[in-house]
Formats: structure tokens, sequence, C-alpha cells
């Protein structure tokens, strides 16, 4: 089953990520709290949620023999169990929110001051799907994730 296996929010850009049990995301906001919240006043829609694969920075760790871990590509959400990457352009559920997936995240020269220098490639076209929020609601760690029908 695919599902959120953790959240994390920034308050300022550059800070630490937070980990939360739960958030409040709002409609064309985003997530209280976050360092781009209300997303929708700063720079539009695509820095409302971002989401990443457990499965690649899993397999990112794998390949380099790194310890890289879940909030470290600063991402909101982290995924376990669905390819991100097939739902750009599509609506889908997380929790009870409904997203659409708007364009991927590509990693940039700040990733890789932050994470690994093998990271930048290694991430191209699996950084993650940034997503506008359609309806809001409270997201919480293990909601499940599906597709829309």
């Amino acid at each position: 089953m695919a599902k959120v296996l953790h959240i994390f929010t920034a308050p300022d850009h550059g800070a630490p990520m937070v980990s939360h049990q739960q958030v409040i995301v709002h409609t064309d906001t985003g997530i209280e709290g976050d360092r781009y919240f209300p997303a929708a006043s700063r720079q539009g829609p695509d820095n409302q949620l971002t989401l990443i694969e457990i499965e690649n920075i899993e397999a990112f760790n794998a390949a380099f023999g790194r310890q890289m871990q879940p909030d470290a590509p600063r991402r909101n959400v982290v995924t376990s169990g669905i390819r991100l990457n097939e739902l750009c352009g599509q609506q889908f559920r997380v929790g009870p929110l409904l997203l659409e997936g708007i364009e991927l995240c590509e990693p940039c020269r700040l990733f890789k001051i932050r994470t690994y220098p093998e990271a930048l490639e290694f991430f191209m076209g699996k950084a993650g799907l940034r997503t506008r929020v359609l309806e809001g609601g409270a997201l919480g760690i293990g909601d499940p994730i599906g597709r829309m029908v």
C-alpha cells in the first residue's frame, strides 16, 4: 500500500527541516508553518506541497554507501510504494488531500551542497514531485496515497 512515511516543514529558507506527525494543509496555499506558506502569495503553486519517494533515497544510499536521511532532499512528504513521476499531470489523493502533480522537482546546486556531490546527477528525474493543493485537510503519517479513477 502506498503511504506517507514522513512529513517535514522548514520555518524559513535554509532552516533545518522539522518532522511532524500531522500537519494542516490548505487549498491553494500549502502547509501551515512551512517556509512557502502561503505559497499562492509567494512563488505560485509549485511550492504548495512537494513529495519524494523513500525508494529513491534508499537507492542512492545503496549505490553510494551513504546515509542520506529522509529530510535531506527538503521535500515536505516522503512516500512509500508509489511512483511519483507517473502522477505528474494527474490528480490524486494523499489522505484527505486532493493534489495535482504539476512538475517534477529537479535537484539544484543547493541540493548537491546540502547532501552529497553524487546526489545532483543521481536524483535527476527522481527528486520528487511538486503539487498544487486542490483540497486541503489534516495530513498525517501513514495516510494512504491513491490515484484518481
